[in-house]
């Protein structure tokens, strides 16, 4: 069976962006096709990256971190 997935590396790891149809530990062989640059998608991927920090890193959510039982 042949199957085509995307896949970003992060991390010294190949992570799927879609669910494979696989057991565990499954034996597998593996090509890498990098992908052409796209500027564009690059461009988005940064501001969305942006916009995460500013809704998960700010000072507002602090309150929970205090309030959380140890």
């Amino acid at each position: 069976m042949t199957t085509t997935v995307e896949a970003i590396y992060e991390g010294g790891v190949l992570r799927p962006l879609q669910p494979l149809a696989l057991p565990e530990h499954a034996h597998v062989h593996v090509s890498v096709e990098t992908m052409p640059e796209d500027p564009e998608r690059a461009a988005w991927l940064a501001q969305s990256e942006r916009r995460l920090r500013e809704v998960w890193e700010n000072d507002a959510d602090d309150v929970f971190t205090e309030l959380r039982p140890q």
